[in-house]
């Protein structure tokens, strides 16, 4: 059989990364890391229930290959990596069934770079039981200048609140949740990410959130002004009827 043409195989010589953890702040971080340590585009992320979370990451074979190291490393650091694949040259079949391949081609063909908001910061806060995420989302909320942009619920009774503004308010922010975090319920998971790409930005869920839409400038119609027709200037003419009497007696006595 004639191999496949370039044509047919457009991604033939890169590959897909998969990291696997049990807290979607541990994998937002690991995501992070991922992009952060090689050359990869952030496809998204797939949630199984249970906790499981993956972030999938595409490339060339060698920098997805770093990039899963780096980002198992991370998730180890946090307590907990589950798993991690290096899938190099996947086949066109199996990325256009899984969901992981429904944007491929748009993201792999996009720039990266930093967000629009890479002065500021994302703090995470990860409780089992809805009542303590709620509680501590309030206690960011009151202790610090920050806004809630949104919550995520993985399964296993995980869900986490997610804040947005800058490195310093959101660092008390977090503290301070992360201790009401505690009072009400248990605190499973942390994190703040300054800085944060572009890639990892449009795949969480607060995507269109943090960008501020940009407001389209007015129209302008053009006014058809009337040009004046230009009179010819005339030169005012003494009117001796304005003049005083007593006034004009004067004149003639002086001659």
């Amino acid at each position: 059989m004639p191999e496949p043409s370039l044509k047919e195989h457009p991604f033939q010589d890169s590959a897909l990364g998969l990291v696997s953890t049990r807290s979607f702040p541990a994998i937002v971080g690991t995501a992070d890391m991922m992009l952060k340590s090689a050359e990869v585009t952030m496809v998204g992320y797939e949630k199984i229930g249970s906790g499981y979370c993956t972030a999938v990451v595409r490339g060339n074979i060698a920098d997805v290959r770093l990039a899963v190291e780096e980002g198992a490393r991370t998730a180890e650091q946090f307590g907990s990596l589950v798993s991690k694949l290096v899938l190099a040259r996947p086949m066109p079949n199996l990325e256009a069934v899984f969901p992981i391949g429904s944007h491929l081609l748009e993201l792999t063909q996009s720039r990266r770079g930093y967000s629009r908001l890479s002065n500021r910061a994302i703090g995470l806060v990860e409780t089992r039981g809805f009542p303590a995420m709620v509680g501590a989302a309030d206690a960011m909320l009151k202790s610090a200048d920050v806004q809630l942009a949104s919550y995520e619920k993985i399964g296993d009774g995980l869900c986490t609140a997610i804040i947005r503004g800058s490195i310093s308010n959101v660092a008390i922010a977090v503290d301070a949740g992360m201790h009401e975090a505690e009072r009400i319920g248990e605190l499973h998971s942390i994190m703040i990410i300054p800085r944060l790409l572009e890639d990892l930005e449009h795949t969480l869920p607060v995507a269109s959130y943090w960008l501020d839409e940009v407001e389209p400038l007015p129209v302008l119609l053009p006014n058809k002004v009337k040009e004046k027709e230009k009179q010819p200037l005339e030169l005012p003419q003494a009117d001796t009827k304005s003049v005083p009497l007593k006034r004009r007696q004067m004149e003639i006595e002086e001659l």
